[in-house]
């Protein structure tokens, strides 16, 4: 399987990794089966994402699809981390091998967790349908992730 210098780079040299102790928004997306686990944190100041953090458990794949989506974001208005979408992740890693495109959607689905655990400690009014949940994406072939 090959890689792109990006995917390395971030996999090799993850950026944002860690955890936010007061974090305003916290996303976790993924399950024990099919390997891959993440979760952001967001810090978020006057509708502005000021920092972002993410821990990871996967493959090399997941790894730098957590990294680049919080680069993609940092800094970011709330509402573009909303519209963040997997393809942009794996655009912005120069290309993902077809069975590794489900790491660019958990990427994405985390930092949409994160947002709307944000908006649900703030009592943010939000449409559901902007959050669907895992099973909609189709990607992991395990049983829907459980």
């Amino acid at each position: 399987m090959m890689y792109s210098e990006k995917v390395m780079d971030h996999f090799m040299n993850p950026r944002n990794v860690g955890e936010i102790e007061d974090a305003d928004g916290i996303g976790e997306v993924g399950n024990a089966r099919c390997g891959d686990i993440m979760r952001i944190y967001i810090k978020v100041d006057n509708g502005i994402i000021t920092d972002v953090k993410f821990k990871t458990f996967g493959c090399g794949s997941a790894i730098a699809s957590s990294s680049m989506a919080t680069e993609m974001i940092k800094g970011k208005p709330i509402e573009e981390a909303l519209a963040l979408t997997n393809k942009a992740v794996a655009e912005a890693l120069d290309g993902l091998p077809p069975v590794k495109m489900h790491c660019s959607v958990l990427a994405e689905e985390a930092v949409k967790a994160a947002v709307k655990d944000y908006f649900d400690k703030k009592g943010i009014a939000y449409d559901p349908k902007e959050f669907p949940d895992c099973e909609s994406c189709g990607y992991c072939e395990i049983d829907k992730c459980g």
